[in-house]
């Protein structure tokens, strides 16, 4: 079966943070809801920026182009594990995700962060 949803509606957790209850319009304009356990939905958390990359990159036939959040903010805070740091990257509108760094990474991701890149592309001539 095939639900095409026309909009978002309430978006919850459900059953003491066991589920995660996605509510949306269907084509009809009839309410519905999409449950899925925390797992499931970390696993299409995962699925969904590779999922909207190949949709831009088939839209446009460009498959140099990138689905990327504009950054607002950042922050680091040390892991209960004494061998990561957490970064967490935040949107303008309250999106935001975390990614623990092993220490070993940490160095060589501040590294990359100084170098300085040559543009992607020449610039053209008018």
């Amino acid at each position: 079966m095939e639900l095409r949803a026309k909009a978002l509606t309430i978006c919850e957790v459900v059953d003491d943070g066991e589920t995660i209850s996605l509510g949306f319009e269907d084509a009809a304009g009839r309410p519905a809801a999409l449950s899925l356990s925390v797992s499931q939905a970390g696993a299409l958390v995962m699925t969904l920026p590779g999922l909207l990359e190949l949709a831009l990159r088939t839209r446009y036939g460009d498959q140099a182009l990138r689905y990327a959040y504009p950054l607002a903010s950042w922050s680091i805070e040390q892991s209960t594990d004494q061998t990561q740091r957490i970064i967490t990257l935040a949107t303008p509108d309250g999106f935001s995700i975390r990614f623990a760094i092993p220490k070993d990474e940490q160095n060589v991701l501040g590294e990359a962060l100084l170098m300085q890149y040559p543009p992607a592309q020449s610039p053209l001539p008018n």
